[in-house]
């Protein structure tokens, strides 16, 4: 009977090691807290912000490779990350029309982060046109943006604008889960000095360049060009996803001829045919910019400013003479 009796503790203290182990090990996984962030450059900013916080992980909503969602449609694979999930960071400014209703009835308690929320100099296309812009100094509401269809959304192709939605992520996050609101904020403020440096890198560029009229793909480097002080004469796509057709190549070719531009860039998310057709007709160079709106799925913390700088080192052998 006592030997049934040790047994019979051993095999207690045997089950409460393996059960202690599991969520040990459940713990140090950081799954308990999860994030969907809708866009890779969204997650990408969250994984610096979240970087050394247990138990949190970062999930991205759609596929790495897709781009800006700007055709997106949620497949029951989405569905399910957002029922599973206990916040949602969005890029805001209207990036994600694809959300709608469906969220809240996947999860009625999934709390959203839009990352936009509150920064000023926002800049709009002017009647559908991408490449006439003018910019808000103002501080309109989330509602204001999403509503305005002439908001351009792209400020995370900004190592500025960067910087600063990756403040606000922080400042929502420590909201949500203040235990958290130290290393938050430390990941983000340290990242942004960063972005701050790399946007100063460009600035200086702009500042040298002669000639600093330029042709895009479509709005996505509008603040870039900002910071660079560039002048963007022309686009590609007035419409993200739509090629233009013969006669709008024609226009931008008599365009980038009557402007006297610099170079057309076009980005690695799109065909490169029509890119350099136009170059070619035009008599410009043709040269890639990437605005880090794809990428690998497991990502390096380091990716963003890696390919930042690599675009860095294009717009220099590109204009700077």
């Amino acid at each position: 009977m006592k030997k049934r009796f040790i047994f019979l503790n051993m095999a207690i203290v045997c089950f409460c090691i393996v059960v202690f182990i599991f969520y040990s090990k459940a713990a140090a996984s950081g799954k308990d807290f999860k994030i969907l962030a809708s866009t890779f450059p969204i997650r990408q900013l969250a994984l610096n912000i979240i970087n050394g916080r247990k138990n949190v992980d970062v999930e991205l909503l759609i596929p790495a490779q897709f781009g800006c969602p700007h055709d997106y449609a949620l497949t029951p694979q989405d569905m399910q990350k957002l029922a599973k999930a206990d916040v949602l960071i969005i890029n805001g400014f209207g990036m994600e029309e694809f959300l709608g209703a469906p969220v809240q009835k996947a999860n009625s308690s999934l709390k959203i982060i839009d990352s936009s929320i509150g920064i000023k100099d926002i800049l709009f296309y002017s009647d559908g046109d991408h490449h006439d812009i003018h910019t808000n100094k103002g501080n309109e509401s989330k509602n204001d943006h999403q509503h305005h269809d002439g908001v351009n959304p792209h400020l995370f192709a900004s190592p500025r604008m960067a910087g600063l939605l990756a403040i606000n992520i922080a400042g929502e996050l420590s909201r949500i889960d203040p235990s958290g609101a130290a290393i938050y904020s430390a990941n983000a403020h340290s990242y942004a000095k960063k972005m701050n440096k790399l946007a100063d890198d460009f600035s200086a560029l702009g500042k040298r360049i002669k000639n600093n009229r330029i042709v895009t793909q479509h709005g996505v480097f509008d603040y870039l060009s900002r910071d660079m002080g560039l002048n963007v004469v022309a686009v590609v796509q007035e419409h993200a996803g739509q090629e233009p057709s013969a006669a709008q190549i024609l226009k931008i070719v008599k365009t980038i001829r009557q402007q006297n531009a610099k170079a057309i860039f076009t980005e690695p998310q799109y065909p490169k045919k029509i890119g350099k057709t136009i170059a070619k007709e035009a008599g410009i160079v043709n040269e890639i910019l990437d605005p880090v709106a794809t990428g690998p799925e497991n990502v390096s913390l380091d990716y963003y400013e890696t390919i930042m700088l690599n675009n860095l080192k294009i717009l220099k052998k590109t204009l700077d003479e």
